[in-house]
C-alpha cells in the first residue's frame, strides 16, 4: 500500500450513544449529481448529530480528500472511468483491504450507497464481518443500459443489483411507489427513506432581474428552465420539442438549460437560440432556478428526481411525467401538471398550455414553495439514522422483527384486497 493510499483510522471513533457508521459510494461531494448531493446532506446532518462517518470512494479527478474533519475519514481507493460519464469512475474491488480496514476498526454499520465493483466487495466484506450493512438503491441503471446500446444487459443488470440488495438487511428508496416496484422484481426488505430539499438554498426571493436582462428577456416574458445531465437517459430532448411548440406561439420566450453531458454539443446545433449555462451549484444555481418560470422535466428513469422538489421551493410551475418524486409532489392545477409516463406528445402540449396562460402559471408558481415546505433536511437525517439504528439492534436476529412502521409492506393485489 502506497502513502497516497495509507489508511488513517484513529479518528475513526464515535461518541457515546452515537453511531460508527461505514458509507461506501462511488460518488460524493464536490461530485455534481443527485445522489452525490443527497450523501452530502446525510453526512452533514449526521455529523452535526455527533455520529462518526468513515467515506469509502474511488479516487475522482480533482475531487480528493477534503482534509481532515472532526468525526470524518475518507478513504479512497482505485477507480476506472464509466463511459460517457465524464470523470466519474467506479470503484475497483476491494474486499480483502476493507477486510483489513474494518478488522481494525469496527463499525456499527455500513451502509453502501452504490452498487458498483466497490458496493459488492463492501457487502461482502461486511457479511464475513457479521457487520450490520444496510444499501440505497438510487439510480435505475438496468433502465439506462437500454440509452447506451446495452439492452441485453438488462436482465443481468437488473439480477446482479436484486442479488446484491438482497445481501443487506434494508434497501432503501425514496419513495413508496419504488418500493412496489422493487418488490415485484423480488427485492426484500425495502423501505422509504425520503429526500429533502434545501429550503434556505432555494427560495423565490433569489429570482433576479438582472440575470433574466443577461438571457435577453423582461419580467413578462416566459423562461422555460431543465436543469439536470445533459444525456440520452434523461430525455432532452423532449424539452426542445416543448420549448419549440411554446416559441411558435410566443416569440419573446426563453430556454435555459443548466447542466452538462455528451449531448451537450448536440443539442446546441439543434437548438442555437437556447442559453447553455453549463454546470452551477450553490448560491448561484439557486438564482438560475428562481429566475425561471416553467421548470420542464422530461425525464423517465429517475428513482426520485432531486430538481423537482429544488424547482417547486425556487417558486416554479413544474411539468413532468407522472413519474418518480414529481407523482408524489405535484399537484394538478395547484403547483404543475403531470402527463402520462412517455406521452411526449402531451407533455408538449401541457407545456404550450401553461406557457399560454400567464395567470395561471403564476398562480402555479406562488404555491409551489409552500407545496415543499415540509420537505427539510432534518427530518429525513433523523429517519436514516432512526433505520440504521434499528438494523443494529436487530442484527443477529430475524428481520421481520424490525417495528413495521420502519417499513413499507408489500402492496396488496386486487384479490387479496376485495
Amino acid at each position: 500500500m502506497n502513502n497516497a493510499e495509507e489508511i488513517i483510522v484513529e479518528s475513526f471513533a464515535a461518541q457515546p450513544a452515537s453511531l460508527r457508521i461505514a458509507l461506501v459510494t462511488e460518488t460524493f461531494p464536490p461530485e455534481v449529481n443527485g445522489v452525490a448531493m443527497t450523501l452530502g446532506r446525510l453526512v452533514e446532518g449526521m455529523l452535526q448529530r455527533g455520529h462518526a462517518l468513515q467515506i469509502v470512494r474511488p479516487r475522482q479527478p480533482g475531487a480528493e480528500a477534503q482534509g481532515p474533519r472532526a468525526g470524518l475519514d475518507e478513504v479512497l481507493s482505485a477507480g476506472v472511468p464509466i463511459p460517457s460519464y465524464g470523470n466519474f469512475r467506479f470503484g475497483l474491488p476491494s474486499k480483502n483491504r476493507l477486510l483489513a480496514l474494518w478488522q481494525q476498526m469496527r463499525p456499527d454499520v455500513v451502509h453502501v450507497a452504490t452498487e458498483g465493483p466497490l458496493g459488492w466487495s463492501a457487502v461482502t466484506a461486511a457479511r464475513k464481518l457479521q457487520l450490520p450493512v444496510t444499501s440505497s438503491f438510487h439510480t435505475n441503471f438496468d433502465n439506462y443500459s437500454g440509452h447506451y446500446g446495452l439492452g441485453l444487459l438488462k436482465t443481468p443488470i437488473d439480477a446482479y443489483l436484486r442479488k446484491l440488495h438482497n445481501r443487506t438487511m434494508a434497501t432503501l428508496v425514496p419513495t413508496p411507489a419504488m418500493v412496489y416496484a422493487l418488490q415485484a422484481r423480488g427485492y426484500r426488505n425495502v423501505s422509504v427513506l425520503s429526500r429533502g430539499v434545501e429550503i434556505a438554498q432555494f427560495s423565490p426571493a433569489r429570482r433576479s432581474s438582472a440575470l433574466r436582462a443577461s438571457w435577453g428577456v423582461g419580467e413578462q416574458d416566459v423562461v422555460a428552465l431543465y436543469v439536470g445531465r445533459l444525456a440520452r437517459e434523461k430525455n432532452v430532448a423532449a424539452v426542445l420539442a416543448a420549448f419549440s411548440a411554446i416559441q411558435a406561439r410566443q416569440p419573446t420566450a426563453k430556454l435555459v438549460l443548466v447542466g452538462d453531458g455528451p449531448l451537450r454539443k448536440a443539442l446546441q446545433d439543434s437548438c442555437p437560440q437556447a442559453i447553455f449555462a453549463g454546470v452551477r451549484q450553490g448560491e448561484e444555481l439557486a438564482t438560475y432556478y428562481a429566475s425561471g418560470d416553467l421548470f420542464l422535466f422530461p425525464s423517465m428513469t429517475e428513482t426520485y428526481g432531486n430538481v423537482v422538489p429544488e424547482a417547486l421551493a425556487s417558486g416554479l410551475a413544474v411539468l413532468s411525467y407522472a413519474h418518480a418524486a414529481a407523482a408524489h409532489l405535484i399537484r394538478q392545477e395547484y403547483n404543475g401538471a403531470l402527463v402520462p409516463l412517455g406521452e411526449e406528445a402531451q407533455f408538449v402540449q401541457a407545456a404550450v398550455a401553461l406557457a399560454s396562460h400567464p395567470q395561471r402559471l403564476q398562480a402555479l408558481r406562488l404555491n409551489a414553495p409552500d407545496s415543499v415546505a415540509h420537505l427539510g433536511w432534518a427530518a429525513v437525517v433523523d429517519s436514516f439514522v432512526g433505520t440504521l439504528r434499528t438494523v443494529v439492534q436487530c442484527h443477529g436476529g430475524h428481520f421481520s422483527s424490525l417495528p413495521a412502521a420502519q417499513f413499507v409492506q408489500p402492496k396488496p393485489s386486487v384479490a387479496s384486497s376485495a
